[in-house]
């Protein structure tokens, strides 16, 4: 994917040298390349002619190496358990399910969900000191890739926190007012990446649990140890939410 991106701004330059300008997206510009370099052949020398034919047919090699790459990834992911079971959770779809799963090849060796997260590098880095309790921002440990995967998957499923009432919608919607998109988004991507540990690790596709009207609901301390019985501190979660709010 990094190599087409820089393929395409590449076309951009080179075209924006002879006063060609291009649409952005990559499928608008790729049908505006052709077109250009047909009807606009008299503005190119023979030499720049040939470049350009090279690198329109690298490209074009590009997408249909990525449409295969995706139509793999997908086939995997719906036929391996894991991966099943990892994309019942809203906001992971088959490219974070297979990078979950490779990446964390083991859960068991975390101890609970919150050290998954914490490898993960969605945790708040923490800068305490005389018994006083300092929250930062996020450590940004572990694999940058599947985080940022988490994170723009919890992103996307803002538009649907007004449409349905389990724990979760309620429990974000007071968040997303107080504290913003994106922190809301790495807040969800945390409790998935708790959520994550405790499917691998009890065999269970996730279920929502439906809204209640009584106190805060924490979904995510109840998936922590399922398989264990056990629940996450209180006090962790009490110091996550007070660096949420």
């Amino acid at each position: 994917m990094g190599e087409r991106t820089a393929l395409v701004n590449e076309v951009h330059g080179l075209l924006h040298e002879y006063g060609m300008v291009m649409p952005t997206g990559v499928a608008k510009c790729r049908h505006a390349v052709v077109e250009k370099l047909e009807t606009e052949q008299g503005k190119l020398t023979p030499l720049s002619q040939e470049m350009f034919g090279k690198l329109v047919e690298e490209w074009v090699a590009r997408d249909k190496q990525l449409a295969y790459d995706q139509e793999k990834r997908a086939a995997l992911a719906t036929t391996h358990p894991a991966c099943q079971r990892l994309m019942t959770i809203p906001g992971i779809g088959p490219f974070s399910a297979t990078a979950l799963v490779a990446a964390v090849s083991d859960a068991s060796a975390c101890k609970n969900g919150r050290q998954c997260a914490a490898w993960l590098g969605l945790v708040p880095r923490q800068h305490s000191t005389g018994g006083k309790e300092r929250l930062l921002g996020i450590s940004k440990r572990g694999d940058s890739s599947v985080r940022t995967l988490l994170i723009h998957g919890a992103r996307g499923t803002r538009r649907w926190v007004g449409l349905k009432t389990d724990r979760r919608r309620q429990w974000r919607r007071p968040l997303l007012q107080r504290r913003g998109t994106n922190r809301t988004a790495v807040a969800v991507a945390n409790t998935n990446a708790r959520m994550v540990w405790a499917l691998l690790t009890s065999h269970q596709a996730y279920q929502p649990v439906p809204g209640s009207s009584q106190g805060r609901a924490w979904e995510p301390r109840e998936l922590c140890a399922p398989h264990e019985g056990r629940r996450c501190g209180d006090k962790s979660w009490q110091a996550y939410d007070r660096y949420l709010t």
